[in-house]
């Protein structure tokens, strides 16, 4: 095995290949990237035999910031016959581990979504041959590897697969989530998005617990607050803006009319920060930073804006700086990013205070 196969965003197809060559490159792992842009997918070539499957196993999967799924190639399919194009996938499976699901998928571009429709209908039987041939298990079994179909164009394929405690469970790497039609503005996903990546679902009734306070910066007009207000937390909304009115008659919302980069809560019981205001991504980290040094937050939820160019290199020197200012002020912390569906320019932080 010799190629990972990794999702993204399209027209991020550079940052999730730098990325990816970066911490290949960390592991003594060496390659190359082969991207086309706003495919939605990176294809990265090994040059030794079976990196890729040291790859997916060692590259923790929820600390790469551009990739939805990672997956790790044993076949490729071309010209399928329409007759019959069960049968050469079941030979490209050779090498697969047996799996315990299937996700017949495509890459999150406008023309392979066109085949989303084909994908679901033909997951059925090709799952029931998978099965016959000890492809799969005749029962899922989430602890086993996910085998991956993905049909990149009519025909086309690549065949693989990827760890389920280093994966994401998502079906093409993206969580489905229903917009609120109370909700004051769409902004309002990054964040329910964000908590569905960050905390694991079983501890939500203990992390994103109601009567809890927050604080969101940059609110109005309180598409993030929204998420927290229907948590039944209070919330600490800043933003010289106007909120929407339905959350202030909540009673669960108190708006401050001032300066996210000033403002200090007037009681220091926060267990939430959130934020997403436009600034300079280096502002806003070392902000963050502040907050939970000092001890005003306990978790915090953020976006840091994307420039035109270097994004990831960008994104790479902000992570790290903010590493180095929670070390050096003694604060032991867990961090995750990563590139949501529901982000465009930005990224998605999240901090949390371990000690």
């Amino acid at each position: 095995m010799k190629q990972v196969l990794l999702y993204c965003r399209p027209g991020f197809e550079k940052e999730c290949a730098g990325e990816i060559t970066d911490k290949a490159a960390q592991l003594e792992v060496y390659g190359f990237p082969r991207l086309t842009k706003n495919s939605g997918y990176v294809l990265f070539e090994c040059y030794q035999d079976g990196d890729a499957q040291k790859l997916i196993k060692e590259i923790t999967f929820s600390q790469l910031i551009f990739s939805r799924q990672m997956i790790a190639v044993v076949g490729q399919c071309e010209d399928l016959d329409p007759s019959d194009r069960i049968s050469p996938i079941l030979e490209a499976c050779e090498g697969l581990p047996t799996g315990g699901d299937l996700r017949v998928e495509t890459p999150d571009n406008n023309e392979a979504k066109e085949l989303l429709k084909f994908c679901r209908k033909f997951t059925v039987p090709l799952r029931q041959a998978m099965r016959k041939h000890k492809v799969l298990f005749a029962k899922e079994n989430p602890k086993r590897p996910a085998i991956h179909v993905c049909f990149t164009r009519p025909g086309c394929c690549l065949v693989g697969y990827s760890m389920s405690n280093n994966n994401s469970p998502f079906y093409m790497g993206i969580p489905r989530l229903k917009f609120p039609a109370d909700a004051p503005s769409r902004s309002t996903l990054k964040l329910e998005e964000a908590f569905h990546t960050f905390i694991p679902r079983e501890e939500w009734d203990e992390r994103l617990a109601s009567g809890m306070w927050a604080v969101d910066l940059g609110a109005c007009p309180g598409g993030w607050t929204y998420q927290l207000v229907r948590r039944s937390m209070f919330v600490h909304s800043v933003d010289n803006g106007m909120m929407a009115e339905s959350l202030m008659e909540t009673g669960q919302v108190k708006h401050h009319q001032a300066d996210g980069f000033k403002f200090e809560p007037p009681r220091k019981n926060v267990t939430w920060l959130v934020c997403d205001m436009v600034e300079k991504p280096s502002r806003v980290a070392q902000l963050m930073g502040e907050w939970i040094i000092d001890r005003w937050a306990k978790e915090a939820i953020f976006n840091l804006k994307l420039p035109m160019k270097n994004r990831y290199e960008e994104v790479k020197e902000d992570i790290d700086n903010l590493r180095i200012f929670l070390r050096d002020n003694g604060v032991r912390y867990e961090m995750q990013a990563k590139h949501l569906y529901h982000d465009r320019e930005e990224i998605t932080i999240h901090l949390r205070r371990i000690n």
